[in-house]
């Protein structure tokens, strides 16, 4: 495996680097943006800023125990870049698969790790962006310019995550870890641990930690939506002895999947209460005999309002009947010094108290962004089709699916942009912006995330600071996969678009 040291050029002090794409971001999306560049435009340069001293995103900056993928790969990988194994796969394998398709693309000298984008300035006249760049292994300030700058960075804080402000937490005497920055050398075997939360991250915790923690419970304020997949498909299994190619078995798997992922998706928004039943009764039978279910796994939203924890073969449940792990459902009254009080007076004893209490958003990596030397508030902004901002010229940025594969609108993302560059080529333009058509400007702006579409914590935290959409085409998002495989492969890139 390339490591982070041969991967990167060497900065040269003072000098200004100039690519016609700039990537910011060396995780899945960042990587996915590159190859599309390396496969359909062989001949522009660019170069990837990645903050951290490897590649991954996700994958490199998670440490915590048993971190995997929610999300089947055969959909979370490229549709051009068939994944083999099993379809659930920890973080490492995710991070093999990167190093893959780096290696095969010759991607590694593009990628320049240790720079922090500080910010990024746009010139009309002379139809360009300015990266302000920190080297964060030396300190240095180093400048890349670009003429298309492709935000690939994620869409949260990866440097500072959610932690709420418990009552008396200070007086806790054992040790208190966030999964987002979970120290290398906590050592956890024997111990009692709490995880306070029920979302994806606690999912994976929870089982993984469970397997040599004297006991582990899962504290949560509400109950989440729980559905055990299975790591390796059955249609995998049956598959196998027939020796097929590698392509065709992908395909075929990659469309099964997103058969159920539409089928789960499409459920939630137009049956709900069968989604519901469904998801209660499949973990019903693989729960320990008189669990309350009412009360400990039946939410109060409508299914898919937040993310299902998905559970490979359903070894949460299997630690709970060994008795290994635990469920409460109460509010914290306040942190004591050997754990927590709830509000029901019981109180839980620890050692460790892991706080999976989620993550802070942060639009476009919170880099002040300048146009023409005005500065972009993106509250005010618009998004065209989830993948450019109105009044920003030269920008794209990669958003997937909160509900499918983050990937599937990824890998439909990139075609738009591929098909934008096209068009710019046979137009002879060197800018291509965003702009509200006649009829627009006084349009509804309506949140980032609709409440009545997915409303987490975390998302619900940040509207505030978020793009808007309209409340017509081009100028919405959060489509579900079933609208965006047909949509966006049509999407008129003269709707919503100036060429200059």
């Amino acid at each position: 495996m390339t490591s982070a040291a041969t991967a990167t050029q060497e900065p040269r002090s003072g000098e200004q680097e100039h690519v016609d794409v700039l990537i910011v971001g060396a995780g899945v999306s960042g990587i996915g943006a590159a190859h599309r560049l390396r496969k359909e435009f062989p001949d522009r340069s660019f170069a990837i800023l990645e903050s951290q001293d490897n590649h991954g995103g996700t994958w490199w900056t998670h440490r915590f125990p048993g971190i995997r993928s929610d999300s089947d790969l055969f959909t979370y990988g490229f549709r051009d870049r068939p994944w083999s194994g099993p379809s659930i796969a920890a973080g490492g394998e995710i991070r093999q698969y990167l190093q893959e398709l780096i290696d095969e693309d010759d991607l590694a000298d593009h990628i320049r790790y240790h720079h922090e984008v500080t910010g990024l300035s746009w010139s009309s006249g002379d139809a360009r962006w300015t990266a302000e760049v920190t080297r964060t292994d030396t300190g240095e300030k180093v400048r890349v310019t670009s003429s298309f700058l492709w935000m690939c960075q994620g869409y949260y804080n990866h440097d500072e995550p959610y932690t709420p402000e418990f009552p008396g937490q200070e007086r806790f005497e054992g040790t208190i870890v966030h999964p987002q920055t979970w120290p290398e050398d906590l050592e956890y075997a024997g111990k009692r641990v709490l995880v306070i939360g029920s979302g994806a991250t606690a999912a994976t915790v929870v089982p993984a930690v469970a397997k040599t923690a004297a006991h582990v419970t899962m504290l949560q304020r509400s109950p989440s939506y729980w559905f055990p997949a299975p790591t390796v498909h059955d249609l995998a299994t049956m598959l196998e002895p027939l020796d097929l190619p590698a392509e065709w078995t992908h395909e075929i798997l990659r469309r099964t999947y997103v058969q159920q992922l539409d089928w789960l998706a499409t459920t939630g928004r137009d049956d709900p209460d069968q989604l519901h039943e469904f998801l209660v009764e499949t973990i019903r039978p693989l729960l320990p005999e008189g669990t309350d279910v009412e009360k400990h796994f039946t939410p109060a939203y409508r299914p898919w309002q937040q993310r299902i924890a998905f559970v490979p073969d359903g070894d949460f449940f299997e630690r709970m009947r060994d008795g290994k792990v635990s469920v409460a459902t109460d509010k914290i009254e306040e942190f004591t010094e050997k754990g927590v009080q709830l509000a029901s007076g019981e109180v839980i004893e620890a050692d460790i108290i892991v706080t999976a209490t989620g993550f802070n958003l942060a639009v476009f990596g919170d880099i002040p962004f300048a146009v023409d030397g005005e500065p972009v508030d993106f509250s005010r902004q618009v998004t065209w089709h989830g993948m450019m901002i109105s009044g920003v010229p030269n920008m794209a940025y990669a958003f997937g699916y909160f509900r499918h594969s983050w990937t599937l609108r990824i890998d439909l993302v990139n075609d738009v942009i591929a098909r934008i560059f096209e068009q710019m080529s046979e137009r002879g333009a060197s800018t291509v912006v965003p702009t509200l058509r006649p009829g627009d400007e006084d349009m509804p702006l309506l949140p980032w995330s609709s409440p009545d579409n997915f409303n987490p914590g975390y998302v619900m935290r940040s509207q505030d600071k978020m793009f808007k959409q309209g409340d017509r085409e081009p100028w919405t998002h959060m489509h579900e996969h079933d609208h965006d495989r047909v949509a966006l492969p049509q999407a008129d890139l003269d709707d919503g678009l100036q060429y200059r």
